[in-house]
Order: structure tokens, then C-alpha cells, then sequence
């Protein structure tokens, strides 16, 4: 190992850092993790973990709320959001725990601070005491993730308004009048939570419809489910400025007709977006030594091999830029790890599920049928309405579809797009059948359990 003392230094304990540590420990090398925060990454400790365990509470006590319908009657039925918040975090523990166990077990070092890569092969690492140690390396990766951005409007500073972290920090507390301002994954979870939980919820997008990024047809449809839950969306809706009134929040936006409205709040949840983690990754020296090193967002480049332009230094995850989701990060990080020791990615990266927790769920895969037009594809589309399946008559699930989206030359599934109970569940399956080219006609061949929410992936096949 020359004078190296790692084979493989990783900045970032979140799931691509984590994942592509075990799975270089299956090539024999020596590696080492360096963590300022907690291991998890925001995936565990701010993101999507929590979210879903809040969710599942919210999903409980709605379902509760609304059994009558199903022969259910409960008295006295009260959400303790003291209590969901702590079952949050207990969740939260046991899994950092789980993730902190395996490091140990299998003998990588993790190294408590805050990594500065200062040249290549070389990391300053500064504790949370103030001590510092340098690290020498074969192979460096960053793997140090995002963070929610706050954009420039007028007011987005005040006592009240908060990002996502700061809002999972609070628990599930009561928020009466509550502004999301953002109709992506992030504020359509959220609203999808407090909503449940009895919170009166304003969804505030600046774009034409929710979900802007996935199939049209879903983005109408939740919008739909959540005015039924009573929820408010404005939609091609940007907002001007946010300011005190009172004891409350007034946000000022303007409409899709052109007029200026303003919405009162106890809690504004600024949640447009994300940005990259990587301030004070790289040092000031190594930054205008190599002055292609990152983008001017603050994203670092890397080639389709995760190679950045420092020698034997890598990237990973949110902080490149391009899908960021957690499943992403560690199917990246197992990639790079294969390259770097000269063997051949074995991860297909062309297939990348994407899954939102509303209710009910949304899940997509692929191409829609507008993509693929646009990459000179002639699609056929296949869409079975989930209000002919029995498993969602039964659990009272109303509104859905599984769309399902093929080349014409030769039927290969190229998309999936669904709405329906389980979708986070049954879109693996339809990864699968797109990586592997399935067409419409093995899909539908394949015998699915009955009743199922599964069965109209093969429905939808067959029409």
C-alpha cells in the first residue's frame, strides 16, 4: 500500500459512503470514512426515513379516523404528536445503530470530523474538538450528499419559515395554518402528512401542475386526491414575499389569473429544491489548481466513470448532480468502487425508480410516452385503472392507474408510471422488466397473485 494508509478514503457516511465501503471491503481493500454528522446521511436522519415514519403514524390515525366506512369505530381517537416524533427518532436510532454495527463489524475505520481534501491522495481531517489529522489515500470519493436550498424571496429569512430538516426536527408538532411553498416530492410528502394529522395545508407551486418533473397525468390526479383531503394548491402560483403579520406569516403570491392573494401561516416549509453539499470539500489551493473541478452551483464533475479532475479522486451522489436519490448514491458508489479496481460496473444505471409517499403511493420507472417521443421513439401506451382491482376496492383506495409505456417498433417496456396502493413495493418489478427489455407480452404472461395491487402491472400488460 506504499505510504497510503487507506486504499479508499470516503467523505460521507450516507448511503452511497456506506454502500460503497462494504463493497470495497469485497475487493480486500483497507478503507476508512470520514463523518462530521451522524452516519445516514441525510437519507436517515433528514430525509427520507423520517419522513416515512411520520407518514406511516399520519396513514394510521387517518385510516383510524375514517374506519367507520369499514366497520371501525373508534372513540376518542387522538394524535399524540409528542409521541409520533419520538417514535421517529427511535426508528432513526435503531437503524443508525444497524449502520454503525456493520462499519465496526467489518473492520472500516470511521473517522469522527470534518474532511478537507487538500491535495490528491491527501484529506485534513479537523475533529469536532478541533484536532487535526492527515489522512494519505490510494483512492479518495466524495459522498457528501445535498441540502435543502433556500431560494432569494423577500421574507424567506423570518422566524417561522423553515427547511425541511428544521421541520423533521420538530416532530409531528401541530401546526394549524401551514404554507408549503413547493409542489415537488419534498412539500407533496409533507402535505400529504400534516394533512392527515387534521393540519389545515397550502401547497403553493410556481410551475403549472404538482410533481412538474414526472407523467401529467399523475401530477392532476394527486392534486386532486389532496383538495379532497382539503388541502389548498395553487398551482403557476409564484410567490412574492413572505412577511410578518402579527403573530402570524403572510405569503404573497400571485396567482394563476393574475392576482395577488396573500395566505396567513403559523409554519412556512420552504421546499424547492436542493443544492450540493461541498462547501470546504476541496481546498482554496486545490480549487484554483484545478478550476473545472466543479460546475459554479457547487456541484462537483464527474465523468460517466465518477472520475473527477483530480487524480484518483472520485464522486458520488447528490453532490454530482444528477439523480438524487439515496438507492442512486449507492448504486454510484458501488460503481466507482468496481472502477477503481479495474473491474467492469455491474449496476445498470439507465433504470432508476423514483418513488413518492402520498396517498396513495406514486412510483415511476423509465420514459413517458412525451419522452420518448422527444428521443425519436414511437410509444404505445397501456393504462389500467386501478378502480377495477379488487385489492384497491378493499382497502378503500378510490383514485389510480398503472400506465405502462412501450416502443411500438417491438412492444419493449421503456416506462412505467403508477398511482395506486404499493407502488413503491411493485415498481421494482417493472425495473426489472425494463432492464432486462421485457415486452408488453412477457409481462403480461407472467401469472400475478389475485386479488393484488400487483395484478394490474399484468392487466395493464395484456390490454
Amino acid at each position: 500500500m506504499s505510504d497510503y494508509q487507506y486504499d479508499l478514503l470516503i467523505i460521507g457516511a450516507g448511503p452511497g459512503g456506506y454502500e460503497a465501503a462494504f463493497f470495497a471491503q469485497e475487493f480486500g481493500m483497507k478503507v476508512a470514512i470520514v463523518e462530521k454528522d451522524k452516519v445516514g446521511g441525510t437519507c436517515l436522519n433528514r430525509g427520507c426515513i423520517p419522513t416515512k415514519a411520520l407518514m406511516h403514524s399520519s396513514d394510521v390515525y387517518r385510516d383510524a379516523a375514517h374506519g367507520a366506512a369499514l366497520g371501525v369505530e373508534v372513540e376518542g381517537l387522538h394524535a399524540n404528536r409528542q409521541r409520533i416524533g419520538e417514535r421517529k427518532d427511535e426508528v432513526l436510532d435503531t437503524l443508525r445503530n444497524g449502520i454503525s454495527g456493520l462499519i465496526k463489524k467489518k473492520k472500516i475505520d470511521l473517522i469522527q470530523g470534518e474532511g478537507v481534501i487538500i491535495e490528491p491522495h491527501v484529506v485534513s481531517v479537523t475533529s469536532p474538538e478541533g484536532g487535526n489529522v492527515i489522512v494519505r489515500a490510494k483512492n479518495i470519493m466524495v459522498a457528501t450528499g445535498s441540502k435543502p436550498f433556500m431560494p432569494p424571496i423577500p421574507g424567506s429569512d423570518l422566524p417561522g419559515v423553515v427547511d425541511s430538516t428544521e421541520l423533521l426536527d420538530m416532530g409531528a408538532a401541530e401546526i394549524p395554518e401551514f404554507v408549503i411553498i413547493g409542489g415537488g416530492v419534498i412539500g407533496i410528502e409533507f402535505a400529504t402528512i400534516y394533512a392527515d394529522l387534521g393540519d389545515h395545508v397550502t401547497v403553493i407551486e410556481g410551475m403549472d401542475r404538482l410533481l412538474p418533473i414526472i407523467d401529467k397525468e399523475i401530477g392532476r390526479s394527486i392534486k386532486m386526491t389532496l383538495e379532497k383531503k382539503g388541502v389548498d394548491v395553487h398551482v403557476a402560483s409564484p410567490v412574492k414575499e413572505i412577511k410578518k403579520d402579527g403573530d402570524k406569516l403572510a405569503v404573497v403570491l400571485t396567482n394563476k389569473k393574475g392576482e395577488e392573494i396573500t395566505v396567513k401561516a403559523d409554519k412556512v416549509l420552504m421546499c424547492v429544491g436542493r443544492r450540493p453539499n461541498t462547501a470546504g470539500v476541496f481546498s482554496e489551493a486545490l480549487l484554483a489548481k484545478y478550476p473545472d473541478l466543479e460546475d459554479g452551483k457547487g456541484f462537483i464533475k464527474a465523468d460517466e466513470n465518477y472520475r473527477t479532475p483530480v487524480e484518483d479522486v472520485y464522486a458520488i451522489g447528490d453532490c454530482i448532480g444528477r439523480i438524487q436519490l439515496a438507492h442512486t448514491a449507492a448504486a454510484e458508489g458501488r460503481n466507482a468502487v468496481a472502477i477503481m479496481n479495474g473491474a467492469e460496473p455491474t449496476i445498470n444505471m439507465g433504470t432508476v425508480p423514483s418513488c413518492i409517499y402520498t396517498d396513495p403511493e406514486i412510483a415511476v420507472v423509465g420514459m413517458t410516452a412525451d419522452e420518448a417521443k422527444e428521443a425519436g421513439i414511437s410509444p404505445i401506451t397501456k393504462k389500467y385503472p386501478m378502480s377495477a382491482n379488487g385489492k384497491t376496492l378493499i382497502a378503500g383506495l378510490d383514485r389510480g392507474f398503472v400506465k405502462l409505456v412501450a416502443d411500438e417498433s417491438d412492444h419493449r417496456l421503456i416506462g412505467a408510471h403508477l398511482l395506486c396502493g404499493r407502488a413503491s413495493d411493485l415498481i421494482g418489478e417493472l425495473s426489472v422488466a425494463i432492464g432486462r427489455g421485457m415486452t408488453l407480452e412477457e409481462v403480461a404472461n407472467i401469472i400475478h397473485p389475485h386479488p393484488s395491487f400487483a395484478e394490474a402491472i399484468m392487466e395493464a400488460a395484456r390490454l
